[in-house]
């Protein structure tokens, strides 16, 4: 079992930053590849943005690549989302979620992912 918890959402105008943190707890984190999702009201779960074990590999949507980084430190059990001129259509939900599948092919799926957390609102205004 692993526990999921995410901070750092908020509010913030188009075109500024949040940087979101996802902790996990015990000391299993380093088995997981990570990653992002979304969900705006009334929408399906998006994906965002996954991570290796060992950070070596990323994966984006278009939507976010180039405005967004995924990065983890396994020493701090941590990863993180950067995100980086924010648009109104990036606001939602967001879940971070921990997956045993190490091949990146599997990442943008979120059936891959075995343990989700909470999420944080994340609220862009224009």
């Amino acid at each position: 079992q692993v526990q999921l918890v995410e901070s750092g959402g908020g509010l913030v105008q188009a075109g500024g930053s949040l940087r979101l943190s996802c902790v996990a707890s015990g000391r299993t984190f380093s088995s997981y590849a990570m990653g992002w999702f979304r969900q705006a009201p009334g929408k399906e779960r998006e994906f965002v943005a996954a991570i290796s074990l060992n950070g070596g590999t990323t994966n984006y949507p278009d939507s976010v690549k180039g405005r967004f980084t995924i990065s983890r430190d396994n020493a701090k059990n941590t990863v993180y989302l950067q995100m980086n001129s924010l648009k109104p259509e990036d606001t939602a939900v967001y879940f971070c979620a921990a997956t045993l599948a190490k091949t990146s092919a599997a990442w943008a799926r979120s059936g891959a992912y075995n343990y989700w957390g909470q999420g944080t609102q994340v609220t862009v205004s224009s």
